[in-house]
């Protein structure tokens, strides 16, 4: 997972969903992505795990506007958020559980 993205800040508007109270995980993905099914799983796996850690995915396709902002290119892009809604690491393709609790661990 690499850095940050310079302290852009994403809310319940931005991400169509109630933020986390400790972290957010914000996954883009488009519907005939193999890769975003399991990168589904295991965000829900890992938000199921640690409290106050919500795991919401946005339609890359129905929201180019924030895809483009961000500089989102390929699917899945994970970004995780801090209680803030900063985002404070993102990572493309499919992560592995212990790389998102990893990433977590610096979040909260």
């Amino acid at each position: 997972m690499s850095g940050h993205d310079g302290g852009r800040k994403l809310g319940a508007a931005e991400i169509g969903a109630e933020p986390g109270e400790r972290a957010t995980l914000v996954q883009f993905s488009t519907a005939f992505c193999q890769p975003c099914r399991a990168t589904r799983r295991t965000l829900a796996e890992v938000a199921g795990m640690v409290e106050g850690v919500a795991h919401v995915e946005i339609d890359a396709e129905a929201r180019l506007d924030l895809v483009r902002e961000l500089g989102i290119v390929r699917t899945p892009t994970v970004l995780v958020l801090d209680a803030d809604g900063r985002v404070v690491r993102r990572a493309s393709g499919q992560p592995r559980r212990a790389d998102v609790l990893a990433a977590l661990g610096r979040a909260v």
